[in-house]
């Protein structure tokens, strides 16, 4: 880091980064990314781009859009302009103005104006994976924001390529080849969490306040704990591939996604889950993660009903919580609703929401089997 930076604000980048590297499922590494640029920025707007082969964007996960500004957008950015700009160069952009840029493309129509812009690469391992975007802080990004972002952006690569390298273990029966990946795994996060370690050390040291030096260092215990799920998961893989256990996958990532939340998050499956084919688990994992990440975060409720039915003709997935809830018309609940929809007509199925003020809320995704 160039420079001393608010014991807060590393405070919320260490938790951040813990919460990030500690996720076990590609979309919710990317979900987690973006939200915690958002909060550590202050910015209204933050995506994550996935790059494709070609330098274009293969994904796009974002937030601050509310549901109908989504929908009149259509189509997900491709990669153009200033976001093509940080992929070409593989380099921090930090902008006053996007418009004012010679390479600015504009926004389309029904696009909200955003003026203030931070992008950050994201590197997997030795590959460019993506970039973070974030735009619209009031009075513009800072160089301290730039640090943060990039201190997180590290972490997050760290994440997905410990992801990556997580599908590729489970797939490898040659017993040689998993050990010397799975040390790749290993060294390759604890270097990345080492170092973020070390920046914590340097800058906790700047702080008169014993207690918050304290809590500062507390904080980065919490980053082993990475470590210690890596060494849990590479030491307990099976030689061969096992049949796709989805009860327990879903139990898993549960645990991950409201463990820093005091919410109860209760589970329940009718139907046929076996034999379910690997893509359609892969589904139903992103619908579970994106549906109760957002409850956890929007709904403001202690209990949170997830039901799982694989009946035919299609699998249905329910999230249902009893918080606050919201007037659908309003779209007051940001993104993740659109995400949802667009993934489910993407896959030939449907999104139903059903809301109401202090009510709490209901999705429901039904996808063809």
């Amino acid at each position: 880091m160039h420079g001393p930076v608010a014991s807060e604000r590393l405070r919320s980048l260490v938790e951040g980064a813990a919460s990030v590297a500690s996720q076990t499922d590609l979309q919710a590494v990317l979900a987690n990314a973006v939200e915690t640029a958002i909060e550590l920025t202050g910015a209204r707007y933050g995506a994550l781009g996935v790059l494709d082969d070609h330098g274009g964007l293969a994904d796009f996960v974002y937030r601050g859009l509310e549901p109908d500004e989504a929908m009149r957008i259509g189509r997900l950015p491709s990669g153009e302009g200033i976001l093509g700009l940080v992929s070409r160069h593989g380099e921090t952009l930090r902008l006053d103005d996007v418009a004012s840029h010679p390479d600015s493309a504009g926004f389309p129509p029904g696009h909200p104006e955003m003026r203030t812009f931070l992008g950050v690469p994201i590197r997997a391992g030795n590959a460019r994976f993506g970039n973070l975007y974030l735009t619209d802080k009031p009075g513009g990004f800072t160089e301290e924001d730039e640090v943060l972002v990039e201190a997180l952006a590290m972490v997050v690569g760290a994440a997905v390529r410990t992801v990556e390298l997580q599908e590729r273990l489970r797939r490898l029966a040659i017993v040689e080849e998993r050990e010397r990946i799975a040390m790749e795994l290993h060294d390759g996060i604890v270097q990345v969490l080492f170092a973020v370690g070390l920046s914590l050390q340097a800058q906790a040291a700047r702080v008169d306040d014993p207690l918050v030096e304290d809590a500062l260092l507390a904080d980065a215990a919490r980053l082993d704990e990475a470590v210690a799920t890596l060494r849990k998961f590479i030491f307990q893989l099976p030689t061969d591939e096992p049949e796709i256990d989805l009860r327990t996958e879903i139990g898993d990532l549960i645990t991950s996604l409201a463990g820093p939340y005091d919410v109860a998050v209760e589970v329940s499956y009718t139907g046929d889950l076996v034999g379910l084919s690997p893509e359609l688990c892969h589904d139903v994992r992103q619908f579970v993660a994106e549906a109760v990440s957002n409850a956890l975060r929007h709904a403001d409720t202690d209990r949170i009903v997830v039901r799982i039915d694989a009946g035919a003709p299609g699998l249905t997935i329910e999230v249902r919580d009893e918080g606050s809830g919201f007037d659908p018309a309003a779209a007051v609940w940001g993104s993740g609703i659109a995400n949802l929809r667009q993934r489910a007509e993407k896959l030939g199925g449907s999104l139903e929401l059903h809301s109401r003020l202090g009510e709490g809320t209901v999705v429901r995704a039904t996808l063809p089997r």
